[in-house]
Formats: structure tokens, sequence, C-alpha cells
């Protein structure tokens, strides 16, 4: 007699391709570069963004300090911000969250799969502390708008782009 289980027979259960291992491989001869299509949003996207962050670190230098805790790449941050930008992803800490998971994400940040993402804090406190200076009030003044008239946001944006601000 054949058992039956779940209404399955022994026979059946063995034509139905069960999974045999339980990843047990200790390491992986893994691309991610492979993994990413070639139409991805993020491969058209980093054609753009690479040179334009590529001396970006040169340029911020002055502003990081020598000593203390080593800071995170600014390059990275604005890579996750774009991400975050472009994949509507409003939560700092869904940022990281996502771009801990998804290798394409991980790619576009030029993380391997074992680098640690940033904490979400990083975000938060460069938010609301670092960049303070490029708060709408500071280009305003910059941009030698005044007052807070109605309609005054679209006159700041066309002002700022003239003046190239």
């Amino acid at each position: 007699m054949i058992p039956v289980i779940l209404g399955v027979t022994a026979s059946e259960a063995a034509m139905m391709g069960r999974q045999s291992s339980d990843q047990a491989s200790l390491f992986y001869e893994f691309r991610l570069d492979d993994r990413i299509p070639k139409d991805h949003l993020l491969r058209r996207i980093n054609v753009f963004v690479t040179p334009v962050l590529g001396d970006l670190r040169e340029r911020l230098q002055l502003y990081y300090s020598e000593i203390g805790r080593s800071s995170v790449d600014p390059e990275l941050m604005l890579r996750m911000l774009i991400i975050g930008y472009c994949y509507g992803l409003r939560s700092e800490r869904k940022l990281t969250q996502e771009v801990e998971l998804h290798l394409a994400y991980r790619w576009f940040c030029r993380f391997d799969l074992d680098d640690k993402v940033p904490h979400h804090s990083t975000f938060s406190e460069n938010r609301l502390h670092r960049f303070r200076e490029s708060s709408p009030h500071l280009r305003a003044r910059r941009c030698g708008v005044h007052g807070g008239r109605p309609g005054e946001g679209r006159r700041l944006r066309r002002r700022c782009q003239r003046h190239g601000s």
C-alpha cells in the first residue's frame, strides 16, 4: 500500500519537484552588475549621475573634519536620495530598508552584497542640521526675493532659474 499524504501519493509527490537544498552554500560567485537588467531605470540614470557626482568628494572635502568618526560618503547619500525621489520613498527609514534589500538599489549606490547601508538617522540629521543653509528662505535672499507675498514660490523659482542659483 502507498501512503497518501494530504491527498497526494508518494509517487505523485516525487514528481512534484521539491526544493532539495536549503541554500546551504557557503560561497556564491555573484556579480551584481549581471543581475540588473540593461534597460533598468537606474542604469539609465547612472549614465548621467556618475559624471556629475564624480568630483563631489573633492569639492566637499573642506567641509569634513579630519578627526572624529568617519562620515558617510556624500556621493552615496545623494545616490540614495535619488533612489528615494525616483521610486517615491518618502521615509528615510523605508529608503534604507529598500536599499538594504533591493539589488538594483545596491548596485546604483555602489554597494556590494555585504556592505552596510547607513542608518536612517544619518539622513534625518543631515536634513535637519547640515542642509539647513539650503532652505527656501536663504535661496530667496540670495535671489533677491523678499516678503511673504502670494505667488512668491513661483517667482522665486523663475528668478533662481534665470540667475542660476
